[in-house]
Order: C-alpha cells, then sequence, then structure tokens
C-alpha cells in the first residue's frame, strides 16, 4: 500500500473536477446522436427521457457523494463494491468500467480521424488516430495536473459551443434572429404538431438506455477523489454543479433543436447541429462544428484513458491483479496502467475494422451495459456502507456528506438503472448487450475465485512445506 502515500499527488481543484465530470459526459452523445432519439422518441417524450435519465444519475451521485467524501480513494467504486458488497463484486465492477472506458478509446479515435476528413480527404482516418491516440497519452503522462489543465480547456471549448448554440437557436425560435430563406419564426410549432408520443410512450423506454449511456462519465468525479484537493466540499461542490449544468446544457439543446427541425428529419442528419446552424444561416457553420466535436471527442478520450488507467491501478492497489499495473511514476501517473489501457484501446480500434459485426458490437454492447452495472453497484454499496456505519455505532450526524432520504435514494436508484437493463431485452437492437453482458460477468466472478483458491492452495502448500522442513 505504500504506493498511495507516496504515488498521487492531490492536485485537482473543484474546477478540474466539474470539467473532467462534464468532459466525459459532452461527448458523441449530445453532438452526433441526439437526432436519432428526437426521432426515436419525439421532441417531448426525448425531453421527458434526459430529465428521467438526469434524475437517474442525480440519484446516483447522491450515493457516490457520501461514498468519495467519507473514502477518498483512486478508481473508488470498485473499492466501495468490495468493501460492502464483496470482494468479487468489486473485482468486476472494476474490470466492466476498465471495458467501458477502453472501448470508448477505440471508437473516440476513429470518430475523431473521420471527422478530419472534411479537412483532408487525402490523409487516412489511420494517421489521424494515432496522432489523437499520441496527443492524449502525452496529456496523461506528463503529471496529473497537466492532465487536468488540458481537460478543463477541452470541455471548456464544448461548454462555450453549446451555450453559443442554445443562445442562438432561441433567438431563431422567437424571431430575434432571422432565419435563411426569410422563413417566419417557428417558435414551438415543431414541437406540439408532432403530438406527445409520435411513436408511444414505450418508445421513452428504449432511448432511455441512450439517455443513461449519454449521462455515462459523470460517475468520473469518484474515480478521480483520490487525486483531489480537500475532498470533503470538493466532491459535494462539484456533484451539484454538474448535475444543473447537465440538465441546462441537454434538455436545453434538445428544446432548441427539436424546435428547428422536424423530427421525421432529425434522424437522418448526420450531426443536427451543423443543420440547425445552417438553417439560421451562420456562415462556415459546418466547419466550426466539426472542430467542436473534434475537441468533445478528444476531450472524451482525455477523460476514458483517465479513468481506464486509475480502474486498473486500483485493481493492482487491491492485488487482484499484477502488481506491475501499481507502478506509479515521480510525479504521480500510473505509466503502466496507462499504457495497458491504450493497447486496450488499439485493440478495440481493431476489431471495429476487422470484425465489426461481430467482436466490436459485442465490447460496445457489454460497455454499454456496463456503466448502468456500475451504477446499481454504487447505490448497492452506499445502502450497504450505511447500514453498517449505524450497525457499529456511529452517528450519521458526523459524515460530512450525507446521502438525503437514506434508504429512498439509494433503493430508487438502484431500481431505476434495473429497470433500464430489463428495457434492454424488448429492443431486438440492443438486446446483445445482456446476451454478452451476463457471460462477461459471470466470466469475472469465475476467474476472481479462481484465482484467489489458487492462491490459497499455493500458500498452503509452502506452510506445509517449511512445516516439514522445520
Amino acid at each position: 500500500m505504500e504506493n498511495r502515500a507516496q504515488g498521487f499527488k492531490r492536485k485537482m481543484k473543484t474546477r478540474h473536477l466539474v470539467m473532467l465530470s462534464l468532459g466525459g459526459v459532452i461527448g458523441t452523445g449530445l453532438f452526433l446522436s441526439s437526432g436519432y432519439t428526437i426521432h426515436q422518441a419525439g421532441p417531448f417524450g426525448t425531453i421527458l427521457a434526459y430529465l428521467i435519465g438526469a434524475l437517474v444519475v442525480y440519484l446516483v451521485m447522491l450515493c457516490l457523494g457520501e461514498l468519495s467524501v467519507h473514502m477518498p480513494e483512486t478508481g473508488s467504486f470498485h473499492s466501495y463494491a468490495a468493501k460492502f458488497i464483496g470482494p468479487g463484486t468489486g473485482y468486476t465492477v472494476g474490470w466492466l468500467y476498465w471495458l467501458t472506458w477502453t472501448v470508448a478509446l477505440g471508437s473516440e479515435f476513429t470518430a475523431a480521424g473521420l471527422m478530419m476528413q472534411r479537412w483532408f480527404p487525402s490523409i487516412s482516418v489511420w494517421i489521424w488516430s494515432a496522432v489523437f491516440a499520441a496527443l492524449i497519452f502525452f496529456f496523461n503522462a506528463l503529471s496529473v495536473r497537466f492532465f487536468a489543465e488540458s481537460e478543463f480547456w477541452f470541455s471548456l471549448v464544448k461548454v462555450i459551443a453549446i451555450v453559443a448554440f442554445i443562445v442562438i437557436g432561441a433567438g431563431a425560435i422567437v424571431g430575434f434572429i432571422p432565419l435563411g430563406h426569410s422563413e417566419p419564426a417557428p417558435f414551438f410549432s415543431n414541437i406540439s404538431n408532432s403530438g406527445l408520443f409520435p411513436n408511444g410512450a414505450f418508445a421513452i423506454l428504449m432511448t432511455m438506455l441512450a439517455v443513461n449511456f449519454a449521462f455515462s462519465g459523470t460517475e468520473l468525479i469518484g474515480v478521480a477523489a483520490g487525486e483531489t484537493e480537500n475532498p470533503s466540499t470538493s466532491i459535494p461542490k462539484a456533484i451539484r454543479t454538474t448535475l444543473v449544468r447537465l440538465i441546462l446544457f441537454y434538455v436545453g439543446t434538445i428544446v432548441v433543436l427539436s424546435a428547428l427541425l422536424p423530427s421525421q428529419s432529425a434522424g437522418v442528419l448526420e450531426s443536427p447541429f451543423v443543420a440547425v446552424l445552417g438553417r439560421i444561416g451562420i456562415p462556415y457553420a459546418a466547419d466550426l462544428m466539426n472542430f467542436v466535436i473534434i475537441t468533445a471527442i478528444l476531450s472524451a478520450a482525455n477523460s476514458g484513458l483517465y479513468a481506464s488507467s486509475r480502474m486498473l491501478w486500483s485493481l493492482a492497489d487491491k492485488q487482484t491483479i499484477s502488481p506491475i499495473f501499481a507502478k506509479v511514476t515521480d510525479r504521480g501517473v500510473p505509466i503502466n496502467a496507462m499504457i495497458c489501457s491504450m493497447l486496450g484501446g488499439g485493440l478495440a480500434l481493431l476489431s471495429s475494422i476487422i470484425a465489426p459485426g461481430t467482436v466490436y458490437i459485442v465490447l460496445v454492447s457489454v460497455s454499454g451495459l456496463a456503466v448502468v452495472i456500475v451504477w446499481m453497484s454504487i447505490s448497492a454499496a452506499q445502502f450497504l456502507f450505511r447500514r453498517q456505519y449505524l450497525r457499529e455505532g456511529n452517528d450519521v450526524k458526523d459524515l460530512a456528506y450525507r446521502t438525503p432520504l437514506y434508504p429512498v435514494v439509494p433503493i430508487a436508484s438502484f431500481l431505476l438503472c434495473l429497470a433500464s437493463c430489463i428495457g434492454i431485452a424488448f429492443d431486438p437492437t440492443q438486446r446483445i448487450a445482456l446476451y454478452c453482458g451476463i457471460p462477461f460477468i459471470a466470466f469475472c466472478y469465475g476467474s476472481y475465485y479462481l484465482t484467489q483458491y489458487m492462491k490459497k492452495r499455493g500458500k498452503d502448500y509452502v506452510e506445509s512445506t517449511e512445516a516439514e522442513s522445520h
């Protein structure tokens, strides 16, 4: 355990923590696939789905807040799951979360390379993917402070772009900013014309999964807890501000997109943002948005490499995988864990080219389901932690940050996450997540208990031979 004492540096401030969390969340989900969600559930249904999604995330964050303020650890939630649910669950949660971000790395580098094709059609996507991968590795490998600072500026570009988009869009909706081709101001006719639930209320349950995945990344606040200055004040503040901003950004964006784009055409468009800015007649709108989307993708990759390397370090620190991954440089960076996570991202990238219909679809499905399972483990761990805390004769008032309305909050967040997992079974395109996810989870549990059994056998053998020699 000496690594923790000499290794990680508490260099992150609240502003870094908030931007890290936003950086993980505001990615391609908002910029590219929001049009698909509107197409599926209709404008009103989409707004409702995002509000429900925000509620689920908020409840999970309230649970994580209590745990990470009381026990600020790097790569936290697998430690909480191991301590309060069971060591096998902790091990499985660690690997699921690592897989989530490693697969994301592969798809983000490809996406960034594809977006560069707009300006440099003659340069192959591979070259760009490699350049971006090297850049992100460099940002993470220098120091925690450098990583946090680069993520802060990456995220800031996205936040400014979204705020500007909402302001310009709102102006166009009410007629302050004239639309191109002298079109009249639409106000909210697009939203009211398409009815409350054009494809039925059940479509909301289908989109809920996409919405949950869109919000994944908020839990990075917990991963970074061990490298944060004053976690008892920084973490609660980051949780509050992140959620308020998420709701404003996501719901504000969806309202603007829905009002300015008919939902029939929303799903077909490559980026709904470009279409809206084009309608308003903003010059170079597509190029501007292309730049913002590349920044968004790189920011999500930056957060992803950070999260996956910290999770691997944490598994090694708990002595459940090789101690090689627990090695930390003088600047407080778990370099071996980072190299392994980057290689995992490279393999995910290769599988997306070589076997997109088999290996890659399995990876994406498992990683999508993994986020929701990680959230369930956070809710369950907080529920069990509080029970144990009180059983030991402690007073709730002594907790620096308390999850309100206990036990309602952890139970509600657990059940809402469970409902979205059950929803997967009814969607033929997402059902594969259960078919691949459940065996993967069983494999993690099996490998944990098998390695522990082998370790114990080895230890017993050594002890018995020593006894005989005496």
